[in-house]
């Protein structure tokens, strides 16, 4: 990224900010895709059903409804795209008060800083130097239903300033921004399996429905990462010191997918994707040109394992899978937590080929604190 064409708005090229490759779905700010807690960041990006904590604001609003604490805060943070550059980086807060037994709120602030860049005209004159940075800010409000329901939904505000003030493909460019917001629910249960007590749960999130994003006046459009994340999570207590967590996370990114072209610009096949956002949505199920089998390939998977000694002391495992034309995220994951009184600190890496994967050698860190006791 090299020239002020690089910044015009975030489409896919060799490598996005959330990580992939090429990718035939194109978005704007995909580093709202990115799980920015290091718990869920060790388990393979699995944690849609997994047991509830300050964090699930970024991945399942719905399950801060069972936090038991009163209040709480998360700070977390991870250099990002290191193979890249190494000033682009991460960093996430976030919070939560319960209003009482059933309701809960929170809000959180999600800032992505892309480092400096040096800006060049399409004469290779020299610009000077640029700081983009992208972020978002978000209201949550989570009801549970009873011991075993709740439902949720966040608002987000969303700033894009990646090419403020800049002039590209003749216009001039400014700061893109967007409103969206999140459904989420979640389930979970008691029960007695495999001759052990366990907690079986279910979790679903759909993110980022909103306003599309531009970057110039009359520019293009491009649809925010609206996602469907689906998933399960079974816990498993051994004994009193001893319980383990298996999660499964499907995904599936709800923007429509480039059709291929002929050489007049004609649809050869596929679909438009110059649509509404509610078209974009429900169309993403049945727009790819290679048909059903091409969407299945739209569908990545993260696969988690987390282990609590004493519930003192955690260790984690996962692996995250997208199609190698998808995107081509593969890679494993390990992570460890510690808790002490009311602090937990949680540290993950990414284990990838540094040839491959711009994600290579990631590292997230979050240290969540809780306060104000228990709230039953």
């Amino acid at each position: 990224m090299k020239s002020s064409e690089a910044l015009y708005a975030q489409v896919p090229s060799e490598a996005q900010t959330n990580g992939s490759r090429f990718n035939s779905i194109r978005t704007a700010v995909p580093f709202l895709l990115i799980t920015p807690d290091a718990r869920t960041g060790g388990m393979g990006e699995a944690g849609v059903a997994v047991a509830p904590d300050v964090n699930s604001l970024s991945i399942n609003p719905s399950r801060i409804a069972f936090l038991e604490q009163r209040s709480g805060f998360s700070l977390s943070y991870s250099p990002w795209l290191k193979n890249i550059a190494s000033d682009i980086n991460l960093g996430y807060l976030s919070g939560f008060y319960k209003i009482d037994e059933n309701s809960t709120i929170g809000s959180s602030l999600r800032y992505f800083s892309l480092g400096k860049i040096q800006l060049t005209d399409v004469n290779q004159q020299d610009l000077g130097t640029f700081s983009p940075s992208e972020l978002a800010v978000d209201v949550t409000y989570a009801h549970r239903f009873g011991d075993s329901f709740s439902l949720g939904t966040a608002v987000r505000y969303i700033s894009s300033n990646i090419a403020t003030n800049q002039f590209s493909a003749g216009q001039d460019t400014r700061a893109g921004q967007a409103f969206a917001v999140d459904i989420s629910a979640y389930f979970k249960k008691q029960t007695y399996l495999l001759g052990h007590d366990a907690v079986l749960a279910a979790g679903m999130n759909i993110s980022n429905i909103g306003t599309k994003m531009s970057y110039a006046d009359a520019a293009e459009e491009y649809f925010l990462p609206g996602n469907l994340k689906i998933g399960g999570a079974g816990t498993f207590i051994i004994d009193e010191e001893n319980d383990i967590t298996i999660a499964l996370d499907f995904n599936k990114l709800l923007v429509p997918t480039q059709p291929l072209y002929n050489g007049d610009g004609t649809i050869q096949s596929g679909k438009d994707p110059n649509r509404s956002v509610p078209s974009g949505i429900f169309g993403s199920f049945s727009d790819a040109p290679g048909g059903a089998g091409e969407e299945i390939k739209e569908i990545n998977i993260a696969s988690g394992l987390e282990y609590w000694y004493n519930k003192r002391f955690a260790l984690r495992a996962g692996y995250f899978y997208e199609n190698p034309r998808k995107g081509d995220r593969r890679y494993f994951t390990l992570g460890t937590g510690i808790r002490y009184n009311t602090m937990e600190l949680n540290f993950s890496y990414l284990l990838a080929n540094s040839q491959k994967s711009p994600l290579a050698n990631t590292l997230r860190f979050s240290l969540m604190v809780n306060l104000g006791g228990n709230s039953q």
